[in-house]
């Protein structure tokens, strides 16, 4: 049994599977950045200069001057802003993604579709090669 777990990790597959989860991940990340540094700055700015990282709703029916001194009371809340946040860098991270197979997809040599190497006798309907004159099911002629 270890011999064939051995062989299902080393197969090339699974290698390529866990290199593009570690790229992924860090690909994550580097799109969760650009939203909350590029991106959320000017729109929160155009709103004006609403930083969406800090919007949330208390739970506890108290009012919190920020995100900090909420997180340092450990009250609850509903933190819509870094919600907004994560839904915008799903949003661009899914696009690049569909960018990126929609250009590989194109790159991608189109397979050759083999020639058929048999064909349907028109009597019979039993399969016979393509290069039969006469079917040797039947003896139909007109295949």
């Amino acid at each position: 049994m270890l011999d064939e777990f051995k062989k299902f990790l080393i197969k090339g597959n699974m290698v390529d599977m866990a290199v593009g989860f570690i790229f992924g991940g860090a690909f994550a990340t580097v799109i969760k950045s650009m939203v909350a540094n590029v991106v959320m700055p000017p729109i929160g700015m155009l709103m004006g200069n609403v930083d969406f990282s800090q919007l949330f709703v208390a739970l506890d029916g108290k009012t919190y001057e920020s995100m900090a001194i909420l997180d340092k009371a450990g009250a609850p809340a509903i933190k819509y802003g870094l919600f907004i946040n994560d839904v915008i860098s799903f949003v661009i991270l899914g696009f690049v993604i569909f960018m990126f197979i929609k250009g590989y997809n194109k790159m991608k040599e189109p397979e050759e579709v083999a020639a058929p190497t048999t064909k349907v006798c028109g009597e019979c309907a039993m399969e016979i090669p393509v290069a039969a004159k006469k079917c040797g099911h039947c003896g139909n002629i007109d295949v």
